[in-house]
């Protein structure tokens, strides 16, 4: 069954998720609206979206040391109450996003907080490599969306696929804790240290 505009339409109305998760759902369940909701329930996508509002400010500061020592990651995760920071499930996600970030190496949290100037300079690249390799004109602009995606998919915490497993990006496996605590939690900001980074070697 071909998944319309309208269909989409509807289940946003219904859930509060996104446009593209519900088109998903719509598409992975066969049109069924029934289905889908409950697709996205399972997901956490509709208990994000309604949450997405609310206020958080309690939380952990969850840490990570790896790779002997030499590189070392903290990352603040908000959520709406003390109890639910103190949950197993909560300062495990903490931990694991910690260890993910580590591991991975994102430039961002999320793809709102690249900036146009860095963004006008990706497209620039790609516009380049494709005009080098004799791509159409017509279809340059289609590649450069293409490879934009891949970059915020490499680039953006909560877009990456998640190390423990890659099945799952860090959105999904956020949503999935939101749905399961039934409070808003978000990723507020990280920093990552390496040993040595930044400074020339002699």
């Amino acid at each position: 069954m071909e998944v319309s505009a309208h269909m989409v339409k509807d289940l946003r109305e219904k859930t509060g998720a996104g446009m593209m998760d519900c088109k998903k759902a719509l598409a992975e369940t066969g049109g069924d609206f029934q289905k889908a909701l409950d697709y996205l329930r399972q997901k956490g996508l509709a208990t994000a979206a309604k949450r997405a509002g609310r206020v958080a400010s309690e939380g952990r500061v969850g840490s990570y040391i790896h790779a002997g020592g030499k590189i070392g990651v903290m990352v603040e995760v908000n959520c709406e109450t003390d109890f639910v920071a103190k949950t197993d499930d909560f300062q495990a996600f903490a931990k694991d996003v910690a260890m993910h970030i580590a591991a991975s190496n994102p430039s961002y949290i999320r793809r709102e907080e690249v900036t146009a100037e860095v963004l006008e300079r990706e497209k620039e690249i790609y516009r380049a490599q494709a005009r080098d390799a004799k791509k159409p004109e017509k279809v340059i602009d289609k590649i450069v969306e293409g490879k934009l995606e891949k970059f915020y998919g490499e680039s953006c915490l909560l877009e990456q696929p998640f190390v423990k497993d890659p099945d799952l990006t860090i959105q999904e496996l956020l949503n999935g804790l939101i749905g399961k605590l039934g409070e808003k939690i978000e990723i507020r900001r990280f920093t990552r240290y390496q040993v040595g980074e930044g400074m020339a070697k002699s």
